[in-house]
């Protein structure tokens, strides 16, 4: 075989699942069990690890035990491999969901997990409790290098304006939605109506999740020869609301998130005084995955379960 590491020649790759077993629980005993061997044979199963690959990989620390950079360099390249060797041996094999323990990899910002992750979570319990999830963050409004790897199985992203997804990624939208302005409803300067004038007299908050200087409104603004003033820069939507409906700064974002947070956040919700692009929730996965009854099982479960969602 060609391109093959001389240590990879000689490991037990069983003892790779070891790895992985043990980054994700960060103990020997909970390794042990998911692995369904007993704590001793886990342990033995490590030092031989540590050997072949010549670290000592995880040491114990309280209660549990803690990666060395070396097994966190290699934990997500294990995972991503394991997962595509899992995929390619369930291709065409029979895929019980209620049955299945198969581990998924999702990217997501907190308003894309918090737009979907609540109801599909929901109907997993129902339908495939055994299934299990890991959310990380997304790095980008595409995460295309993580799942070209294999390190995603799904992504979920956003577009404020349409256009043909890059090669080799298969996406699914859900329908669009309006952008609103949200202020405090104590607001000493906006009651009901707000005007393009009021709306660019005020300070605003703006949520750019991947550190952009600028957010999609700021690039409206400047093809219309107008600008605001960003007072706060936040990567998070969730917080935002919250320090709007407390203080005097303003906000725009999508109508389903403000609707969701208006009550709890003390905000009232007005229309944005000039267009938008609309805003639009996608999912994503790589288009090898198309064909593995497990994949195109758990891709269609997220396509129901988004905000007004319809079947892919």
């Amino acid at each position: 075989m060609k391109n093959i590491h001389p240590s990879l020649r000689g490991l037990d790759l069983n003892l790779l699942l070891l790895l992985d077993a043990l980054f994700r629980t960060g103990s020997v005993q909970a390794a042990a069990d998911s692995l369904a061997i007993s704590a001793s044979a886990c342990s033995h199963a490590l030092s031989r690890l540590r050997l072949a690959l010549g670290d000592q990989l995880f040491v114990r620390v309280g209660g549990g035990m803690r990666p060395t950079s070396r097994a966190e360099q290699l934990a997500p390249v294990v995972e991503a491999a394991l997962a595509l060797l899992s995929d390619g041996l369930s291709r065409g094999a029979d895929f019980d969901p209620s049955r299945s323990e198969r581990r998924f990899v999702l990217a997501a910002t907190d308003y894309t997990a918090f737009a979907v992750l609540p109801g599909f979570l929901s109907r997993m319990q129902s339908l495939a409790p055994r299934l299990s999830f890991r959310v990380v963050q997304a790095e980008r409004k595409v995460p295309l290098d993580a799942l070209l790897a294999g390190s995603l199985d799904f992504a979920l992203g956003y577009s404020e304006e349409g256009g043909p997804p890059p090669a080799d990624i298969e996406e699914f939208d859900w329908p669009e939605e309006e952008y609103v302005a949200i202020a405090s409803r104590s607001h000493p300067r906006i009651r009901n109506d707000l005007s393009l004038e009021s709306y660019l007299a005020e300070r605003h908050a703006v949520v750019t999740p991947w550190n952009e200087p600028r957010g999609v409104v700021d690039l409206v603004l400047e093809r219309l020869g107008l600008a605001r003033e960003v007072a706060l820069q936040l990567p998070s939507v969730l917080a935002a609301p919250f320090i709007i409906g407390g203080g005097e700064l303003i906000m725009t974002l999508p109508r389903r998130a403000a609707l969701r947070l208006a009550e709890a956040a003390g905000v009232r919700l007005h229309a944005a005084p000039f267009a938008i692009p609309p805003y639009r929730l996608k999912l994503y996965r790589h288009r090898r995955h198309a064909g593995s009854t497990a994949h195109d099982w758990v891709w269609r479960q997220l396509a129901a379960c988004g905000p007004d969602a319809r079947e892919p």
